[in-house]
């Protein structure tokens, strides 16, 4: 296959770049006709695939010992997401855009290995990474808004030059929520102008989640061997949980976010989203990191690990104090709770010491100002961003944008509007006492009188909770259906999370949450590692139409 072969072929919109902002307006008016139709149960369904599943740690060996090259790994996850991303009549629709350069960046790193050796942990293991981290390459950088198309970052994101120098192949972007969900008040997970609409692998009819959506679906449907997110709340987690995963948001400061397309200097981080922890791990490894571009990674220095896979223990949970914070966090989904329940009692039997329940308080005392501060920051931190961009860039300021989603309605807004950029807008600058205040509940109330309380009163390890409910219907009318979330104290605080999965609900998965205090992520990597292995609960998707509910 050649240079031209794939630059053409793995265009998984089938159309150019030139082309892209035309066509994109038949193709979100024929969405909804889509939708729709009745979709062919079979026809997304996969064949047999010799990488499906396959961990970071399968590849290394197959790679170290001749039986894989990452060309031919490259090719097979091309040819793997040609044949099921954009094909039945709902499809996955996780990638919005494949590297053209993906295979001559793999035979370069074939030939560095027969002559050198590895250059890092990932040498030509494919990575797919979220369409809102900048590459200064081929590839475009769009968070998927059609009013990005065109505009190119003056680099690489940070997180994607240590990608690289790891040795991993960039695969392409994934598609996501657009504006990392930060658009609409009514928005749909999963819908970008540019990208259309990414499904559940487990129930094509529901929402993958969100914003990292095309990271969740296509890592779940072994598109790639990993994959990154970010998250601001619940981004990584909720579509991890709902797409049967595993996904770390990272303590704000251990990976940098110089080159991410912000919403929140506070609150964002990118993140691993894998298949087990163990992948989870190896990736974290490799983008935790000082960078003198993210001031933020300054209070980390000296914390990340160069390799996290030591600290996983399959006696992990033993002795481990956990705490099981029933308010607010049980009680949305009855079948969720069971699901959950069932969890809890594995980690008892592998030695953990429940502490159940405790009481986080202070949550109800965060919506308010948590987004207050996103949009105040929103604004700031995105202006800043497009004007890096330069004189070329299609739009420069918020306003710019909003302009181009009133102007470009058809295409941009056929499902939601853009409440939430209208309320950034009106938003001033940092140095405002609205936005101070508001930033100074938010760490009262999730750090000192949130989660550092709850876990010193009880000297625990971590807390406990579902994640989130099952994985909704995809609603064209009314946007998302969730029930019940635990990531918004780890988000506001800017502590870390860990979902991984512990069942499923008629066919849909369900995952639990490990949350814990600042700088532990060797801690929930070690305890959900333990619980995985004793667990055993994530299984690979199916691509049907719908779960079966009879019995319900």
């Amino acid at each position: 296959m050649t240079k031209k072969t794939v630059a053409s072929d793995v265009n998984p919109t089938g159309l150019s770049r030139r082309t892209l902002l035309g066509a994109a307006a038949a193709v979100t008016g024929a969405l909804a006709a889509r939708d729709a139709r009745a979709a062919t149960p079979t026809a997304a369904a996969p064949g047999a695939f010799a990488l499906e599943e396959a961990t970071v740690a399968e590849l290394r060996a197959g790679l170290e010992s001749g039986k894989h090259t990452a060309r031919g790994l490259t090719e097979a996850y091309l040819e793997r997401i040609r044949a099921l991303d954009r094909t039945g009549d709902l499809p996955l629709c996780s990638v919005i855009e494949l590297n053209p350069d993906a295979l001559t960046l793999a035979d370069a790193l074939d030939a560095e290995r027969k002559a050198k050796g590895a250059r890092g942990p990932l040498h030509g293991i494919p990575v797919l990474i979220k369409d809102n981290i900048a590459t200064a390459d081929k590839m475009q950088t769009t968070a998927g808004s059609l009013a990005l198309v065109g505009a190119v970052p003056p680099r690489d994101a940070f997180i994607v030059e240590r990608l690289r120098a790891a040795g991993a192949v960039l695969l392409g972007k994934t598609n996501l929520s657009e504006w990392a969900n930060f658009r609409s008040t009514h928005s749909m997970s999963g819908w970008s102008g540019r990208g259309g609409l990414c499904r559940n692998p487990y129930a094509l009819d529901r929402t993958p989640s969100g914003s990292s959506s095309g990271s969740g679906a296509a890592t779940a449907a072994s598109f790639c061997a990993v994959s990154v997110g970010t998250e601001t709340d619940g981004s990584i987690v909720s579509p991890a949980s709902a797409c049967a995963l595993v996904g770390l948001k990272p303590t704000v400061g251990l990976v940098s976010r110089a080159g991410i397309i912000p919403i929140s200097s506070t609150q964002d981080t990118a993140g691993p989203m894998t298949r087990t922890v163990a992948d989870a791990a190896a990736l974290l490894s490799v983008l935790a990191g000082e960078d003198p571009r993210d001031a933020a990674t300054a209070a980390g220095k000296g914390r990340a690990h160069p390799d996290y896979t030591k600290f996983l223990d399959l006696q992990g949970l033993k002795g481990a104090r956990i705490g099981v914070p029933r308010e607010r966090f049980f009680g949305y989904h009855p079948a969720t709770d069971a699901v959950v329940e069932r969890a809890l009692e594995v980690m008892k039997a592998q030695g953990a010491v429940l502490v159940d329940p405790v009481v986080l308080p202070n949550l109800a005392k965060l919506d308010e100002p948590e987004l207050e501060v996103m949009l105040y920051e929103f604004k700031a931190g995105l202006e800043a961003w497009l004007a890096q961009l330069g004189e070329g860039a299609p739009v420069r300021t918020l306003a710019d944008l909003i302009a181009f989603n009133e102007k470009n309605r058809e295409r941009e807004m056929p499902y939601f509007g853009q409440e939430l950029l209208l309320q950034a807008q009106k938003k001033g600058p940092l140095t405002d006492t609205a936005y101070k205040k508001a930033l100074a509940a938010c760490r009262r109330y999730s750090r000192a009188e949130g989660l550092d309380a709850v876990m010193n009163k009880h000297k625990l390890d971590a807390l406990v909770a579902p994640t989130q409910a099952p994985a909704g219907p995809i609603d064209l009318v009314l946007g998302d259906h969730w029930l019940g979330s635990s990531s918004t104290p780890a988000a506001v605080s800017g502590y870390p999370t860990l979902t991984v999965p512990a069942g499923d609900v008629y066919g849909l998965p369900v995952g639990v949450s490990f949350l814990g205090r600042a700088w532990s992520e060797s801690v929930l990597l070690k305890l959900a590692y333990a619980y995985e292995q004793a667990s055993h609960a994530r299984r690979k998707p199916g691509f049907v139409r719908s779960v079966d509910l009879r019995g319900a």
